[in-house]
């Protein structure tokens, strides 16, 4: 929860206070050792989970186009409009 929302150390502190408190939750020793880990390591842990979170693909093209159904079964299906999008993706780069 701490990484993901990449708290500031008043979020981290209200975080850690409300997890002391909840019943079965961490104790006030273990709070201050995670408070100190994140002050310490908080920049490289936001940069690997950037780094995890990145495709490897990027996007070569994109084509799109809207149409509209002309004839259907049932009369209230018509003009009813339908998006088709196309991508393409390739090796970044390459």
């Amino acid at each position: 929860s701490i990484a993901s929302a990449d708290m500031d150390l008043n979020q981290l502190e209200a975080f850690l206070t409300a997890q002391t408190k909840k019943q079965g939750g961490i104790t006030s020793d273990q709070a201050a050792v995670i408070a100190k880990f994140w002050k310490n390591h908080r920049t490289h842990i936001h940069e690997s989970l950037i780094n995890q979170s990145h495709w490897d693909n990027v996007l070569k093209n994109m084509n799109w186009r809207v149409d509209l159904k002309s004839q259907l079964r049932h009369i209230d299906q018509i003009n009813t409009p339908v998006a088709i999008v196309e991508m393409e993706l390739g090796k970044n780069g390459q």
